[in-house]
């Protein structure tokens, strides 16, 4: 048979498959039926082309704005995802998973973001712990509506759970190289998913007639908000899928590290607003800190470095939230499937919250104004199942969003920790144990040297860690940051890595965050981000940082004269026997 032949044998049966997906009713039940069909449209259009469509391949139908940046190449690069690449990727446990729409979205006409009208009523979001019997009725009815959409409208709730999907396992590529797209861990994870969850509201809002209509967030920061609210065990909210040694009334542990904190109520809660503290306030002094490092396009861009808040307690809920008795801790503990929970949205409201809270203490002073960052672009659809392409200058002022949040008191902001033994004793004991050596007397832990050189963190690690600058003015702390630095951070088998780390701590084994001397904590989700679409695609695999703020700390614990100080490395649950660190040091951030 001659290639043409060939190739109108093949056309013919790409369309036919077309015809026959769109004919076959696309309901939740048959999201796999779907899903084959539109792999096997991929697998077609690799014979016809040669390769897995990818953003060179002219032929194909892409968004209209890749010929515009062929033709008019844009000054900077920025990070986006090229439509037409969506593919297989993997859950946390490797297990091969399948996001993607039913039709590639490159294939449908996109609108730029407009902001709403000013004059529609502004969204209030309210503590969902606080909600009302009509409220609970009303976005119960939202979501019954939304789980009986088919699959192929894109307002269903499997499609919305599912955007998450494509954006945290790696389904899609960037649009300017062929490394993989990823919104975690990194300064893309605020801003993306204040668009998901922004548009997910006004689709709820949309199916039940009401502009009003705004998600609920939970206040798990807040003493009275530290339980899945109730609401969320009834109706159309239930997910089966929880841990429920964790539902109401169990106080939920905002640290948590796969083994049960033990922690009675109220200390639970004293624990939690301390952690809170450390995370929005005396460790997030600085963007990079809060917000996480700067992830760029192309594989030169990549970097791997979360800010506070999502390492935890946006981690750490998501994995206390998941079934014990799923191997990934599904649903809310895998990404891949974290927004199939309701609760999902309510915890990403209160995280969007938070965001906005620690630009309140900054006194909304811009915290980012790279073009990179600002003009990078993602694309979501609405309430008329619109594709929309916006950016993350779009979404940093919320008052033009038209929502708000109601106001409730942050009862963190007063509750910075003490030291856990008075400092000069403290000293006197680290200061008695160097010289005696006593430390290496216990068979679990050790002294070493800052430079790790890949130490496996198995046990506790002690370092003593020298200070460049010492004893530095008021001002000279406001304007540079003192961080500590945990660096080479590599997880030899993706999974789920926790440990905690402490300064001058003279027994770590009795203190938690409740203690001056936490300055912070690590945590790693399982993503399984490694699958490709074409051979020869990049999957950047470099190691993580660590970077925590220590300048209010070292203050507290009167150690801003040391010349050196002990930080303390502890793995947690019995997570880091693939984990290896290099090294420990100080930097100062600006």
């Amino acid at each position: 048979m001659d290639a043409k032949r060939w190739v109108c044998l093949v056309l013919f049966a790409f369309f036919f498959l077309g015809l026959s997906s769109d004919l076959i009713p696309r309901d939740s039940q048959q999201v796999q039926v779907v899903s084959f069909m539109s792999e096997v449209k991929i697998t077609i259009l690799g014979i016809v082309y040669g390769a897995w469509p990818s953003m060179e391949s002219s032929t194909l139908n892409q968004q209209s704005s890749t010929t515009d940046e062929q033709n008019n190449p844009p000054s900077i690069v920025v990070l986006s995802p090229n439509l037409t690449t969506c593919h297989r990727s993997l859950s946390d446990a490797d297990v091969p998973v399948y996001c993607c729409p039913p039709k590639r979205e490159s294939e449908e006409p996109f609108i730029d973001f407009q902001f709403p009208d000013t004059s529609i009523p502004v969204r209030v979001r309210k503590p969902a712990h606080l909600a009302d019997a009509d409220y609970i009725a009303k976005y119960n009815k939202a979501i019954a509506i939304m789980k009986s959409l088919p699959y192929s409208d894109p307002r269903s709730w499997l499609r919305q759970a599912n955007m998450h999907c494509i954006y945290c396992t790696g389904a899609y590529n960037q649009q300017h190289s062929n490394s993989l797209l990823k919104i975690h861990r990194s300064w893309m994870f605020f801003p993306w998913h204040r668009m998901m969850i922004y548009f997910h509201e006004r689709i709820l809002g949309s199916l039940i007639g009401d502009e009003n209509f705004a998600l609920p967030f939970w206040n798990w920061d807040a003493p009275e908000g530290m339980f899945i609210p109730d609401m969320y065990t009834n109706g159309s909210f239930v997910d089966t899928q929880r841990d429920s040694s964790h539902l109401p009334p169990q106080v939920a542990d905002i640290n948590y590290d796969y083994v049960e904190s033990g922690l009675g109520t109220e200390d639970q809660i004293a624990t939690n607003v301390a952690f809170m503290y450390n995370q929005m306030v005396s460790g997030a002094k600085k963007t990079e800190l809060f917000m996480g490092c700067s992830y760029k396009a192309g594989e030169d861009g990549f970097c791997d470095g979360p800010g506070t808040i999502e390492l935890a307690p946006h981690n750490a809920l998501h994995t206390w939230v998941g079934s014990n008795l799923n191997p990934e801790r599904e649903n809310l503990g895998a990404f891949y499937s974290a927004a199939r929970d309701p609760v999902f949205y309510a915890h990403h409201s209160n995280i969007d919250r938070l965001w906005e809270a620690w630009k309140g203490l900054r006194n909304y002073k811009p915290e980012i104004v790279d073009p990179e960052w600002l003009d990078s672009y993602f694309f979501f659809h609405n309430e008329k199942s619109q594709l929309v392409r916006i950016k993350i200058r779009d979404v940093l002022d919320i008052t033009k969003l038209r929502y708000t949040y109601e106001k409730v008191e942050n009862v963190w902001l007063n509750a910075r920790p003490k030291p856990s033994v008075p400092p000069k004793i403290a000293r006197h004991i680290l200061k008695m144990r160097e010289n005696e050596n006593q430390l290496l007397q216990d068979s679990n832990q050790a002294v070493v040297t800052p430079d790790l050189g890949g130490r496996t963190l198995d046990t506790t690690i002690r370092v003593k860690v020298h200070r460049p600058k010492t004893n530095r003015s008021k001002t000279e702390k406001e304007e540079e940051e003192e961080v500590l630095v945990v660096y080479g951070i590599e997880i030899k088998k993706d999974m789920y890595v926790k440990f905690d780390v402490y300064i001058n701590a003279v027994d770590e084994t009795i203190i938690g965050p409740e203690s001056r001397e936490f300055a912070g904590t690590f945590v790693n989700m399982k993503r399984g981000v490694r699958l490709v679409m074409n051979k020869g695609d990049a999957v950047v695999k470099r190691k993580t940082i660590l970077k925590l703020g220590i300048s209010e700390l070292l203050d507290d614990l009167e150690a801003d004269g040391d010349e050196s100080i002990w930080v303390t490395l502890v793995p947690r649950g019995g997570t880091c026997v693939n984990t290896t660190v290099d090294g420990v040091r100080i930097e100062y951030m600006r």
